[in-house]
């Protein structure tokens, strides 16, 4: 197999220069429906989004949710229905995808199965009627970036799941283009080649430092590794976008809070707050717990109003019964994942709730066994009960 280390060696980037204070990417109320009246489907709706050069942005949420949409919309592969698109500050809304300048990596790499490894990577080239002598020097750079250099004359059938998605890598990069984007692109490898090809992608995004990316996935893990920031979508609007770690510690939504990591939700009742931190009633329990600003559109944190307490899985304990600070709950499913043993409890002051934990390596819990649940400290953070779009 060929080196699978991304090269920087031989990149230099030679495209168009970014307007003086224009974002790489903008999307300014973009939206996109389907059919009229009645059957009128809205596959996308007012999304709005900035991405510098060099960004790293990642569109993640369920299917169905508009993040394929809003990457089609920029590729100029769908036609926004209201909204305008920019570029660099140039509106390329109602322009061909071929116009854009755009590098596009597809989960099925939509490689040519009749050309050869070189004739793909050199498609983009000939389209854009570059010199024939600079075609056979930018699809070498292409794939001496990739790794690929030595399957020139290959057909795409010749070469593995991880090298077809290589080339598709190469093809985009060889017009080197100022917007990159990547739908889905390790969606069809298997888990240890999909972990391989995240690394390289890494490597890619500090290879081409000017370059602006989006990235289409509903991997989180792969979002979590790749992006400076996060768009989380769903039903097709954008929910919330801040970077990865901001996301994680602080959902600002309970969407996000559960997509995101799949934490647990607990209904609470707010008291006391005072500079970020609150005291909060879960149950039978009054705890402390961070007390973010709340997001866009959901009143302040006040006295007796009703919040959720964001916990994720791995940061609870089981414990004894004894214990005076824990819950009381009972063990409904116990499943094992390897590293951890994912338990699903239902608390007794808790009615109607049930509670995710992660109890390190393979520990064996009996179904019904009752057993004590404890809080960490701070015990989460609030989190609005409903979602702002």
């Amino acid at each position: 197999m060929a080196d699978t280390r991304v090269s920087q060696a031989g990149l230099r980037q030679r495209s168009a220069p970014v307007e003086p204070g224009s974002p790489a990417i903008l999307f300014d109320r973009v939206g996109v429906s389907y059919g009229r009246g009645r059957k009128q489907t809205h596959a996308l709706i007012d999304f709005n989004l900035r991405v510098a050069a060099g960004e790293t942005v990642a569109l993640l949420g369920p299917s169905g949710s508009g993040k394929s949409t809003a990457l089609n919309a920029l590729a100029g592969f769908v036609r926004p229905t209201s909204g305008r698109v920019r570029l660099a500050g140039r509106d390329v809304t109602e322009l061909p995808p071929a116009r854009r300048g755009i590098g596009v990596v597809l989960q099925s790499y939509a490689l040519f199965p009749h050309m050869t490894v070189a004739d793909n990577v050199a498609f983009g080239l000939r389209a854009q009627k570059t010199p024939r002598n600079e075609i056979t020097s930018r699809v070498a750079e292409a794939l001496d970036m990739v790794g690929m250099s030595g399957y020139l004359k290959r057909l795409p059938r010749e070469l593995s799941g991880g090298q077809q998605q290589r080339v598709a890598i190469a093809r985009a990069l060889a017009i080197r283009p100022a917007v990159l984007l990547l739908d889905e692109p390790l969606a069809a490898l298997d888990a240890a080649l999909r972990q391989s090809m995240l690394a390289e992608l890494q490597l890619l995004k500090e290879a081409l430092p000017d370059t602006a990316m989006l990235y289409v996935t509903h991997d989180q893990a792969e979002a979590l590794a790749l992006a400076d920031r996060i768009v989380v979508m769903n039903d097709a609007r954008l929910m919330d976008v801040d970077t990865a770690e901001n996301l994680w510690k602080r959902p600002p939504t309970s969407f996000t809070a559960a997509f995101l990591g799949g934490a647990n939700l607990l209904p609470c009742t707010v008291g006391r707050v005072i500079s970020g931190s609150a005291l909060v009633t879960v149950g039978s329990r009054t705890v402390n717990a961070d007390a973010p600003a709340p997001a866009l559109g959901h009143d302040d944190w006040g006295p007796g109003s009703a919040a959720l307490l964001c916990v994720r899985p791995h940061a609870l304990q089981i414990v004894s019964t004894r214990e005076k600070d824990a819950f009381t709950a009972t063990v409904n499913a116990a499943v094992w994942r390897g590293a951890v043993t994912r338990l699903v409890l239902s608390v007794q002051s808790l009615p109607d709730v049930l509670v995710d934990v992660d109890v390190p390596g393979h520990t064996p819990f009996e179904v019904g066994s009752v057993v004590g649940l404890r809080l960490p400290e701070p015990a989460g953070v609030l989190v609005s009960t409903g979602n702002a779009p």
